[in-house]
């Protein structure tokens, strides 16, 4: 059977249909798999979502996807993402990349082994080993799959723990087209970063660490949809201090390397809206990859605001300044079992391109 782990990829499902002379009738279905709970699957197939009760499965299964991203294709995305979240202080073996960023984020502090290391596989793991030992950080290797697979091995077999998996997420843009987006305002301002932000740490530029965005045009529990639905879309190309406190407080610190992640991309704008003077979401955008990608973070929504699809706005807004900008495509990072946040950027059009996983060596 299926497990949370199997959310965003493609299944295929047998189901119980109805019952002639005493014996079941199947009905087969096939598509990427968007929610799973106790009771229900949820699936988006090529004819829309289907909702089939867990009890009706007879049976289920991942498959491959019809058609796999090139080992090209993954390294020219990789790239894409390592512009669009530049750590400080980096290396190089060979076309591995080495990064640190004072331990602010996971992705920023690890290795990308793309490429060949221009050495044989053990010494390359040993040389990262000696660089973050000389950063005095434990060594952390980002490796893509399937493309890192043979690293992954290595790292097994040297004891290396794995966090939960990433899906890497595209889609073609112009988005498409949602019931909120439409009636979103946004201005575009060009303000400096504000001096003495307070503030702590974000996490990772993962898009879908609120998950909780919700449904489009959902009224919250006090019935004010109007509030929600005049809610202001600002798009600066810096963080207010009202923006980094809230990226902020995901995860406590805020050291100059974070701020240097966050803003040393060339094409960059940080999404705010604000209800009756408070911000209430935020995200961020950067256009890297010589100008194809669009890459989406730190899409946050606060808990009292949430499902009432500001998210989807902020996505939408950004969006549509990556076209602008002239980005072809969109590319975001979600933590596999962030299940709600999946099946949000499924309805706005996103498919998993490849996946990796964070290896952490032992202490």
């Amino acid at each position: 059977m299926l497990r949370q782990q199997d959310v965003g990829y493609r299944i295929v499902v047998r189901r119980i249909v109805g019952i002639r002379e005493g014996r079941p009738l199947f009905s087969d279905a096939l598509g990427e798999l968007v929610e799973l709970s106790e009771t229900h699957l949820t699936l988006s197939t090529a004819q829309g979502h289907l909702r089939v009760p867990v009890a009706q499965v007879h049976r289920a299964k991942r498959v491959p996807p019809t058609r796999r991203p090139t080992a090209a294709a993954v390294v020219a995305l990789e790239r894409a993402a390592d512009e669009a979240w530049p750590a400080p202080t980096r290396g190089q073996l060979g076309d591995w990349l080495l990064r640190s960023a004072e331990g602010w984020s996971g992705r920023a502090n690890s290795a990308l082994p793309i490429g060949d290391p221009d050495r044989p596989l053990p010494a390359a793991v040993d040389a990262v080993e000696r660089w973050y030992a000389e950063q005095g950080q434990p060594p952390i290797i980002n490796t893509p799959l399937p493309l890192a697979a043979p690293v992954g091995a290595e790292l097994d077999a040297r004891g290396w723990a794995a966090r939960p998996p990433v899906l890497v997420q595209t889609t073609p843009l112009p988005l498409r087209p949602t019931g909120t987006a439409s009636a979103a305002r946004s201005t575009t301002t060009e303000q400096p970063s504000a001096d003495g932000d307070t503030g702590t740490a974000t996490t990772d530029g993962q898009a879908g660490a609120d998950g909780q965005a919700g449904a489009d045009g959902q009224a919250g529990a006090d019935g004010q949809a109007g509030v929600w639905s005049s809610a202001v879309v600002e798009l600066a190309s810096a963080p207010s201090a009202e923006w980094l406190a809230a990226a902020a407080g995901r995860k406590g610190g805020l050291p100059d390397a974070a701020r240097h992640v966050l803003t040393a991309v060339d094409l960059v704008r940080f999404a705010h809206v604000y209800v009756d003077g408070t911000l209430v979401a935020v995200g961020r955008g950067t256009v890297t990859g010589q100008g194809r990608w669009l890459g989406l973070s730190l899409i946050e929504v606060l808990p009292a605001a949430r499902r009432q699809g500001l998210a989807v706005r902020v996505i939408h807004e950004l969006a549509g300044w990556g076209v602008s900008s002239g980005a072809t495509h969109a590319f975001l990072q979600v933590e596999q079992h962030n299940t709600a946040a999946v099946a949000l950027y499924r309805r706005l059009g996103f498919s998993t391109h490849h996946t990796y996983l964070t290896r952490v060596a032992p202490q």
